[in-house]
């Protein structure tokens, strides 16, 4: 029986990814660094900043690192405060959720900051009272760590919850802690994230497939037409 709902942040209940690869972009343009869309996605997505930073600019101390990955989600906010919106069927999953009386969590690998910054533009603070930040745990996606976590918040079991993610990264974290995933192809191409071991991919949430997976849920997963 479906007893939860757990999100990631980015890419998922809204499509940041554009904000986030331009915000990076002219930042490291600085730093002599230039990428594009499909270095982001193997190198940036779903990653925490401190990996990244790490990655490609190894001289940085760790000081140095954390204070360029600050200014980037300080920039990133700015960017963002007159562009997000939710994603596409998201406050209609929210009220039917509510409806049938699951919990729900958000499990992200965004900072504090970033995550809070959303949830309120999105008017979604007072929805998530169940938050998992990967930066509070000793690790971060793709290791299962967050979602294990976001399950014994919740008190619920990996096989009575469904999983909602956008990043390589997000799905393996969230198929490693045993749930079933949908992907959200805001930023990978729906056959990476099958791949890596979503369940079903959808571009947004107004999807009839989902609608049908959820419904069936419990039931073997390949009398499902995906």
């Amino acid at each position: 029986m479906l007893q939860a709902l757990l999100f990631d942040l980015d890419g998922t209940l809204a499509d940041t990814d554009p904000i986030h690869f331009q915000t990076w972009q002219d930042i490291l343009r600085e730093y002599g660094l230039e990428f594009d869309h499909a270095f982001y996605q193997i190198h940036f997505s779903g990653r925490l900043n401190a990996a990244i930073v790490k990655d490609l600019l190894p001289h940085l101390s760790l000081e140095a690192g954390k204070e360029l990955g600050d200014y980037k989600e300080a920039e990133y906010r700015k960017r963002a405060a007159k562009q997000l919106k939710p994603l596409g069927g998201l406050l209609e999953m929210l009220d039917w959720a509510n409806q049938k009386q699951l919990k729900q969590a958000v499990v992200t690998n965004a900072p504090k900051d970033n995550a809070q910054f959303m949830l309120q533009v999105l008017g979604l603070d007072k929805h998530f009272t169940t938050v998992v930040l990967a930066e509070e745990l000793e690790k971060g996606k793709p290791d299962p760590m967050p979602y294990q976590v976001g399950l014994e918040l919740l008190g619920v079991s990996p096989v009575s919850a469904v999983a909602f993610e956008d990043s390589l990264t997000g799905v393996r974290s969230a198929v490693g802690a045993g749930l079933l995933t949908i992907g959200v192809a805001t930023t990978h191409e729906p056959q990476a994230l099958i791949a890596a071991g979503a369940e079903l991919v959808v571009n947004d949430l107004t999807d009839p497939k989902l609608e049908d997976l959820l419904h069936c849920f419990g039931r073997e997963m390949n009398t499902i037409a995906l």
